[in-house]
């Protein structure tokens, strides 16, 4: 189903065949949130994540990791998909993360394709639109290589611009949604950068795992969905971790870490630590805001 994207009133909304749909902004929530944040992949690794035991503290969950939320009974702050084949094979998970979340964060492609598969689910949702940068609806599109000359100078956008490699001027970091993100071809990718956008200081990865062979946490024997994950991985995979570990990430004061034992992305660069090292840290988190006088929810979870 086609869904309209349209501007009124300083606002964008979606119009379908049945109603007009406000859109959430995502300049209302730029830096709302500090402290700790999980980001929920799909990884197999991601089984042995238990969410509730960090119920606490923020969570956003990403195509069918939101299985593993919906099993536990949390709620993720955000549940984030991009990817318009997903949500048309497995609209089920889709819309679940669309409901189950507090928020979702969805390509306008996503968006048309659960309105397709469920008339009307969008109604009454807190949904964001995600857009890629230098792919906003509505928008000229300039070659690879011009966009990211123009955006050389941008605080919130880090990308490295190459006059002889197309691929390098693809790769890049976004810190404001609003100008858009960058896919890497990942979405747990495209969660950090909103996690930075909210104002999170420390992301811990979960089920970042990339290694197709083994499959996905929610995968059923015939339902596993085919992925370009092996394909993509040298070329834009392990080069856009590499710019934001390296040069976005601690530009913003932001920590990175990753929980999976078994992740294909280099310890030296995403370093990895147990469910039961992130509880101790979280647990001194919370002894120091004590001491403060703060709570830890106060102090973690929003400004």
């Amino acid at each position: 189903m086609k869904l309209q994207l349209e501007t009124l009133g300083g606002a964008r909304w979606l119009r379908s065949d049945r109603a007009l749909i406000q859109l959430r902004s995502f300049a209302d929530c730029r830096d709302e949130f500090c402290g700790p944040v999980f980001l929920l992949a799909s990884g197999p690794s991601a089984k042995e994540f238990r969410a509730k035991q960090h119920a606490p503290y923020p969570l956003m969950a990403m195509n069918g990791s939101i299985l593993n939320c919906s099993e536990e009974g949390v709620e993720p702050l955000f549940y984030l998909c991009d990817d318009a084949g997903f949500a048309r094979q497995r609209s089920d998970l889709a819309l679940m993360g669309l409901h189950h979340a507090k928020h979702s964060a969805m390509s306008l492609e996503v968006m048309e394709a659960l309105e397709s598969a469920r008339p009307g689910c969008l109604e009454g949702t807190s949904i964001y639109l995600l857009e890629r940068v230098n792919r906003f609806v509505g928008s000229k599109r300039l070659s690879d290589k011009a966009y990211a000359w123009s955006i050389r100078r941008d605080p919130d956008l880090f990308s490295r611009f190459s006059l002889f490699r197309s691929k390098k001027n693809r790769i890049g970091f976004s810190v404001n949604m609003e100008k858009g993100y960058f896919t890497a071809r990942t979405i747990p990718y495209v969660g950090m950068q909103l996690a930075c956008h909210l104002g999170f200081k420390r992301i811990y990865l979960v089920g970042v795992d990339l290694t197709p062979a083994l499959g996905r946490c929610y995968d059923e024997g015939g339902q596993a969905l085919p992925t370009t994950l092996g394909q993509d991985y040298e070329d834009y995979i392990l080069p856009s971790f590499q710019l934001a570990a390296t040069w976005a990430l601690p530009q913003r004061g932001v920590q990175l870490f990753s929980l999976s034992d078994i992740s294909r992305l280099p310890a030296t660069l995403v370093p990895r630590v147990s469910q039961l090292r992130v509880a101790e840290d979280l647990t001194a988190v919370i002894d120091k805001d004590i001491a403060a006088g703060l709570s830890a929810k106060a102090r973690s979870v929003r400004r």
